[in-house]
This record gives C-alpha cells, sequence and structure tokens, in this order.
C-alpha cells in the first residue's frame, strides 16, 4: 500500500497482521536506489507469526516517491514516522547492507525505542569502500570495468541507464556460488533511482562513522555477515560487534552479501532464535 511519510509516498507492506499485541519489526533494506522491500521481506518475513513486520521502499527507491532529501538523517526520521504510523511505541529494528547503516544510526538516535537490532552484511563507516574496490580488483570472477565500478561506487551515474549497466557489471561479485544465467533477470527486476545512489554515495557516505554511538547501544544486537562478502566484508561486522555491549555475531561459511538468500533455512533460524530468546522470552 502506498502511505504518505513526512511528504513523500512510500509503498509500505505490513505482514503479520495488524495485531497490537505482536512486537513491531521494522526492516530496512539496502542499495539506496537500487533496493525495495522485497529484500528484507524474504530476509525476515518469515517471523510474521511473532511479530508484525513492517517492510517498504525507501524514499527514493522501488515504487517510493523522490521527494528530496536522501539524507540519513531524512530516511532514518522516515524510520520513525513509520513506526508511530503502526501505531507502537517500540519496535525491533533490522536492516542490511546500507540499510544497516540506517538500522544503527536509528537505534542509536532512539535507544528507548528499540527492543533489539538485527544487522546483515553492514558497515560501522565508509572506510570499507576501498576494501571493496580491492576485493572487486582482485575478483577471478570477471574482468571489472574499471569505469563502471569508479563512478557507481563514487556517486557518480550518468541516468537510469547508465545505473542498469553499472550494476550489472558487478552484479557477479555478489553471491558465494556464482550463477550467470540469474543475472539478467535480476538486473531486470530493478527499479533504478540514479539520484537517490549519487547522494546517497557521493554525499552521505564520506560522512558515515557510527562508530563512536555504538558502545552506547544496549539493546541485544545480533550481527550476521557472509564469509565471502566482497563490499562489506566480515571485518566490518566483527568491528561492529566489537563496540557493541555483548552483541552476538554469527558468520555465514557459505554466503556472499546475502545470507538470508544463501543460507535461507540457516539464516531464519538463527535470527528466529535470537529474538525469541532475547525479546519475546526476555
Amino acid at each position: 500500500m502506498i502511505v504518505e511519510i513526512n511528504g513523500n509516498p512510500l509503498d509500505v507492506e505490513l505482514l503479520g497482521g495488524d495485531d497490537p499485541g505482536k512486537p513491531l519489526l521494522i526492516a530496512h533494506h539496502g542499495a539506496p536506489g537500487l533496493g525495495s522491500r522485497r529484500e528484507p521481506s524474504a530476509a525476515f518475513g518469515h517471523l510474521s507469526d511473532l511479530f508484525r513486520v513492517l517492510v517498504f521502499d525507501a524514499r527514493g527507491s522501488g515504487k517510493s516517491g523522490d521527494v528530496p532529501p536522501f539524507t540519513h538523517e531524512q530516511w532514518a526520521a522516515d524510520i520513525d514516522a513509520l513506526r508511530e504510523w503502526a501505531g507502537a511505541e517500540t519496535l525491533v529494528m533490522a536492516g542490511g547492507s546500507y540499510g544497516g547503516f540506517l538500522a544503527m544510526e536509528y537505534t542509536i538516535a532512539h535507544p528507548h525505542r528499540v527492543l533489539a537490532l538485527v544487522l546483515r552484511d553492514t558497515a560501522p563507516d565508509h572506510t570499507h569502500e576501498e576494501a571493496a574496490t580491492a576485493n572487486a580488483r582482485a575478483s577471478s570472477r570477471i574482468q571489472v570495468d574499471e569505469d563502471k565500478l569508479d563512478r557507481i561506487m563514487a556517486g557518480q551515474i550518468r541516468d537510469n541507464d547508465d545505473f542498469r549497466d553499472c550494476w550489472a557489471s558487478i552484479l557477479p561479485l555478489y553471491d558465494h556460488e556464482y550463477d550467470p544465467a540469474s543475472i539478467q533477470a535480476r538486473v531486470d527486476s530493478v527499479d533504478y533511482h540514479y539520484a537517490t545512489h549519487n547522494f546517497a554515495f557521493a554525499v552521505n557516505q564520506h560522512h558515515y562513522d557510527v562508530k563512536p554511538g555504538l558502545p552506547s547501544v544496549s539493546c541485544p544486537t545480533l550481527v550476521t555477515v557472509g564469509r565471502s562478502d566482497w563490499i562489506t566484508p566480515v571485518e566490518c561486522s566483527e568491528t561492529i560487534a566489537a563496540l557493541i555491549p555483548d552483541a552476538q555475531l554469527v558468520v555465514f561459511e557459505k554466503s556472499g552479501h546475502s545470507p538470508p538468500m544463501e543460507e535461507p533455512e540457516r539464516f531464519q533460524q538463527v535470527v528466529r532464535d535470537f529474538l525469541v530468546t532475547r525479546v519475546l522470552d526476555a
């Protein structure tokens, strides 16, 4: 459904019914300008028997509107407005990749709202970009197009057709097991918003660093990551888990950037066990 949030239409889906007795879980997708609610729905929709799971296309992504600004502050404000729209005082906050950036920023800004934090393949600051670029260039899987890699990482995409081409050129890097036959369908499934991506990568990332705030996170935290994640390598999640008191780190040995898709049964069990133990039974 389309919901007007802070002056911008967002495409929102609430899984698990409208039972106010169920805790709310909001899951934020990654890849601003590329991502959509399909990703967090696949990762966290299985929890709809226990939680009301709210997934959405963020401002400037998917089927949602493109009203700027595309800042972390605005995206975090949209999360809080969605919480209020759902009628919840508290929530479980989840996010993958760039969505993990926003999940951490929201948790640091609203500690009294967050019952638990679940992160997937994310980073605590922007220094992962250098490692990601090196990993892409060292890949034996593809011959990286240097111009496209540099422009997508720097937020210098020319238009949506260029965004599509640049995305297609690096998509083979993401999975633990490479399936060339799946690439075209994945490229075709995306709604492209190049201006959102450019602002996120050319402006937001240069200032992104939540490390100083992570030691103040007091809610139960689960940090998950794929062993062969090229863009937010394991070391990033290790840093997050080391900075957040009593955080639990789980590495998925047969996954790249998306354990929910590559090891779905184990990922779902790890997340479910964590939330049942640390939230529902606490």
